[in-house]
């Protein structure tokens, strides 16, 4: 072991050891008792280590692998994620190579989060609906390995508004984007929180159309509606909550905001930014300036997280130990 004299560390309480630790970016840092110097506790990859990974192209942007290995960490599992840069066309041959391997699970992003909707033998209702895959498990039965995909967005965007649950019954909603994403928010607003009405802002007035027919399904008594970003003063002002679920104001491009008109924000409203990087997008920043409410795509993320971890390890991930993490390597970026 090493001493690291100076560190920037996240403290929780060890579960299986029932020790105090400290977590610092992969690595486990103990306070000894009679020094209490910080020192460096290397994990170490075991014979009997589950392997978790993630698939898509190009995944070295991801930060899954500090998630999840400091979630490992300080829950005491010899487990360890990384990542997998898994070409176009060879999505197959992957999913065969990890079910062959034994590994744990896997998550499951860009350009693969359709295409591997057929290549696995169970598919949750959440998944099939929305069309995306983004978390495998594998379960070895002798000979036969069974994979089964879900799309822990659905859970990890529903968590990230418990605070927010009373006020968001029943209420108005808009969620500017036609995508995947917008999809995903929106069917889980439909699901959970029994929306009054629900507009898609979109440019593309046909996709638009689409996805919300598609929507309309399990809409009951929610009013439906498609308006392009033109058109829609009235149902953003109008709106309880608005979401922003197109990458405008992504970084680098923190200049950029999806919504020009920021007089239409107020208070009264929550405006909810699924982007995390920059931590305070230009939309958010508006919208707090005219009184509303704001809410990054942190939580959404942390929780996405945590509902992988759960159907890996049926153990519940330490959110707060990884969301300092997450925290602390943001603000360094």
């Amino acid at each position: 072991m090493s001493v690291l004299p100076h560190a920037s560390i996240s403290e929780y309480e060890s579960k299986r050891a029932r020790q105090r630790c400290r977590y610092y970016f992969g690595r486990v840092v103990q306070l000894t008792n009679k020094t209490g110097r910080r020192v460096i506790q290397y994990r170490q990859i075991t014979g009997s280590t589950r392997l978790v990974t993630l698939l898509g192209y190009p995944v070295t942007h991801s930060l899954s692998p500090l998630i999840h290995n400091a979630a490992f960490a300080a829950a005491g599992l010899d487990y360890a994620y990384v990542t997998a840069a898994v070409e176009p066309g060879n999505l197959k041959q992957a999913i065969e190579g990890l079910a062959a391997l034994g590994v744990a699970g896997s998550n499951v992003t860009v350009p693969h989060k359709q295409e591997v909707h057929d290549l696995i033998d169970v598919t949750s209702e959440d998944a099939r609906f929305i069309g995306a895959v983004n978390t495998l498990t594998f379960d070895r039965s002798g000979d036969r390995c069974r994979i089964s995909g879900d799309n822990t967005d659905i859970e990890g965007f529903t968590r990230s508004l418990d605070l927010y649950r009373p006020n968001l019954i029943n209420s108005t909603v808009a969620v500017l984007g036609a995508g995947g994403a917008a999809r995903a928010v929106s069917y889980a607003l439909l699901k959970d929180f029994q929306p009054e009405s629900l507009t898609l802002v979109v440019r593309d007035i046909q996709k638009g159309l689409v996805a919300a027919n598609v929507l309309d399904t399990i809409a009951g008594d929610c009013q439906m509606a498609v308006v392009t970003f033109a058109e829609a003063s009235d149902s953003i002002r109008s709106s309880r909550l608005v979401i922003n679920a197109t990458p405008a104001g992504m970084a680098p491009n923190a200049d950029v905001t999806p919504w020009e008109t920021a007089t239409d924000f107020h208070s009264g409203q929550l405006v909810y930014d699924l982007i995390y990087a920059p931590e305070k997008t230009r939309l958010l920043a508006e919208a707090e300036n005219m009184g509303a409410e704001t809410l990054n795509g942190l939580e959404m993320l942390i929780w996405q997280a945590a509902a992988s971890f759960k159907l890996w390890t049926n153990e519940e991930m330490p959110v707060d130990t990884v969301r300092q993490i997450l925290q602390e390597h943001l603000a360094k970026r």
